[in-house]
């Protein structure tokens, strides 16, 4: 760039940030990045790449500083070889869960090691524009949330909510302020029509009654209406149980929720409940009984678990590139039915000893993996609730089973189209047959080759993709990877760390 046109993007950009009532050091911290760093931009006397023109734009909310850059897309270099260690990051579903959480707390909340993902960018752009005051703190993606005395709940910024399916989880914890408020109907990923029906009806007894109209869930809190039984789930969904949980956290007395989920963001959920001075009974199992309290006001300090999600996609990295890594601080107890079926495949790894995450409770361990020759499983893949293998592993066993000798079915009876996702995998030489919305069969071993591939609009199945080109000979074009950002932090620099070689890129 030019002299001239460096001053010219520094004078937006300070208008920018004038517009948005912020200083040099106010922006800087959001941009994790130096005050002078920001005057130097500013003054025109710095370069700029591309990707920190858009974070920049984003940061700011300006499309005068974005203007001219399109999606970000990663070019995948594939056929190398990974090798070296990797610490698996703290789980996205728990920080997402812990930030709406913090609305039930009128003290100070302090998050260690939050994944700086899309996901809780969006949350955090909610609750700011709510009142909520946040900040990023060290280097260590600490975060720090104090909640207001009044929520302004009619400035809520309804484009990030929307983005969002976390936003179903503000219910919970608002019926304990509000006597009635609106939310945005939630987004998030492209997996088909999922009814909130269930948290409507793990709510109701609460006393919240919500009606869906006009793009809008409009909420109304009344009396507990039959909390002397259980509430017993009609979906043991992690969302509806993190939903249950959060109202009875801060209702004044014991709560018993039967077909509770026992996945890891909820038994997360619980534990930091109790540093609020909540008592959860029976957690990792599925029935839970809540002594709430009616007021909550303390300076928590709370560390989330590692990601069991995350550390299955480096696991599936490996294995479909062939490699040895070895993956640091895997949750183990969420990933034991995963790694039995692998090595029912004939997977080899080598497995530490355990030892306990910063949340005190999470059992740890370090696996590093060995390159293997895999066969398919004698029987389908399917997902179970918690302790069977993860819904959200699924998807992973797509690339696994393209690298392995035979068919695999594949069954993916939870969501009613993400299997179709899968089928992107032929592009790139794999052998994905969909039978049905639910079910595919993949054939193996096959020869992956490069391709160039629209990002699928669901997040594991577009990790799968990654994956695969990974494997795949040749160079290959993944396009508007949005929604791989919106659940890992950093995914593409992490595995370059390994020896990948994935570049990311815009369109001008």
């Amino acid at each position: 760039m030019t002299d001239d046109y460096l001053r010219r993007i520094g004078n937006l950009i300070r208008d920018a940030r004038k517009h948005r009532g912020w200083t040099q050091a106010e922006l800087a911290q959001v941009l994790s990045t130096s005050q002078s760093a920001v005057n130097r931009v500013e003054q025109g006397q710095q370069n700029l790449t591309l990707d920190t023109l858009a974070r920049i734009g984003e940061a700011l909310d300006s499309e005068i500083v974005s203007l001219g850059l399109g999606p970000t897309h990663l070019r995948v270099h594939g056929g190398s070889k990974l090798s070296g260690t990797i610490d698996v990051k703290t789980s996205k579903n728990a920080g997402v869960a812990l930030l709406c959480a913090s609305l039930l707390n009128r003290g100070r909340t302090t998050l260690r090691k939050v994944a700086r993902i899309e996901e809780v960018n969006r949350l955090l752009e909610v609750l700011n524009s709510i009142g909520v005051e946040s900040s990023w703190i060290g280097e260590g993606n600490d975060l720090e949330l104090i909640s207001p005395e009044r929520l302004e709940l009619e400035n809520i910024d309804e484009d990030a909510a929307r983005r969002t399916r976390s936003i179903i989880m503000f219910l919970g914890p608002l019926m304990h302020r509000e006597d009635t408020f609106a939310l945005p109907y939630a987004g998030g990923c492209d997996l088909g029509t999922r009814t909130v029906e269930p948290h409507m009806a793990a709510l109701r007894p609460f006393g919240l009654e919500v009606k869906a109209t006009e793009g809008r869930y409009h909420a109304s809190a009344g009396n507990p209406t039959n909390l002397v039984r259980p509430i017993v789930l009609t979906e043991r969904g992690d969302t509806v149980t993190e939903n249950a949980l959060l109202a009875a956290a801060r209702h004044d007395g014991a709560t018993v929720i039967r077909n509770a989920s026992s996945n890891y963001m909820v038994q997360d959920l619980c534990f930091f409940l109790e540093r609020l001075g909540v008592v959860v009974e029976g957690v990792g199992s599925t029935t839970l009984t809540v002594h709430g309290v009616s007021d909550i006001d303390v300076d928590v300090d709370y560390s989330p678990s590692e990601d069991p999600i995350e550390a299955m996609s480096l696991l599936a990295a490996a294995i479909a590139t062939d490699s040895e890594i070895t993956i640091r601080r895997a949750p183990i107890e969420f990933l034991e039915i995963e790694l039995a079926t692998l090595e029912e495949m004939g997977f080899v790894y080598e497995q530490s000893d355990e030892y306990v995450a910063d949340n005190g409770h999470t059992r740890l361990v370090d696996l590093t993996t060995k390159p293997s020759i895999l066969h398919a499983p004698l029987d389908k893949i399917h997902p179970m609730p918690f302790p069977g293998l993860n819904i959200d592993n699924l998807p992973f066993f797509a690339v696994i089973a393209a690298v392995a000798e035979g068919q695999t079915m594949i069954h993916d009876w939870v969501y009613e189209n993400r299997a179709i996702y899968l089928t992107e995998l032929n592009k790139l030489g794999a052998s994905v047959k969909l039978l049905d919305p639910h079910r595919v069969m993949v054939e193996g071993p096959a020869r992956l080759r490069a391709a160039e591939i629209m990002c699928p609009p669901a997040l594991r199945p577009a990790v799968v993709v990654l994956l695969a080109m990974l494997a795949a000979e040749g160079t290959s074009i993944l396009r508007s990877v949005y929604v791989i950002q919106r659940g890992y932090e950093d995914l593409a620099e992490r595995l370059n760390a390994l020896g990948a070689r994935i570049e990311t890129f815009r369109d001008i």
